[in-house]
């Protein structure tokens, strides 16, 4: 593909990418501001690209799916964990509107400067990236829905506190992403869809 207009509309007519909001914001924020300079004749391929520091920009048919999964609402408090060169920080900054908030985790220094200046480039005044800490999230905070763009070797218990009721977490568990949606503080839902290779997500766990 060799826009970013082609790009959409392949993955409109694959079905993976549907809702308004989300096309809007794949219009608006191209991968072209997100891929290194090096990489740029490949800006529009469905595949991911690394960025440094063994790190990738993800597919972006993968990134459309989580995204439909993760059914962000204008106005939504956001986490975006992994946000590598930050594409999805700035496609959710999109989708949450200046009501909302996203803010961006990233553990590679270098990445969190790159994810900053891109991020820059759109004036987003409800959206920011810090370096994460040893621990997984942001403890003792909580969120309508959180992002996780690398794969965790298991279910990271720690994440559903920092959920509110009817917060929604999408994530990759090895070669699995899953969709959770906190109902009550007892009880949370999970859905599973299989086949796909992420980086491994590096934390200390509880």
């Amino acid at each position: 593909m060799r826009s970013n207009r082609e790009l959409i509309d392949s993955m409109i007519y694959s079905g993976v990418l549907k809702t308004p909001n989300i096309i809007n914001a794949f219009e608006k924020i191209d991968r072209r501001y997100f891929v290194p300079k090096q990489f740029l004749d490949n800006i529009y391929v469905d595949a991911p690209l690394p960025i440094g520091k063994n790190q990738t920009i993800s597919q972006p048919t993968t990134v459309a799916f989580m995204l439909e999964l993760l059914d962000v609402r204008e106005g939504d408090d956001i986490l975006d964990i992994g946000s590598g060169s930050g594409w999805t920080t700035a496609l959710l900054s999109e989708i949450t509107g200046e009501n909302g908030s996203v803010k961006g985790l990233e553990r590679v220094d270098e990445l969190v400067d790159v994810g900053r200046r891109n991020l820059k480039q759109f004036d987003f005044k409800h959206a920011a990236i810090q370096k994460a800490g040893e621990k997984l999230g942001l403890a003792g905070q909580q969120f309508d829905a959180i992002l996780v763009s690398a794969s965790a070797p298991q279910i990271p218990q720690e994440l559903f506190s920092q959920l509110k009721t009817g917060g929604r977490l999408v994530i990759p568990v090895q070669n699995a992403i899953y969709k959770f949606k906190k109902i009550s503080q007892t009880e949370v839902q999970q859905e599973r869809y299989e086949g796909f290779v992420f980086v491994p997500l590096i934390y200390k766990g509880e």
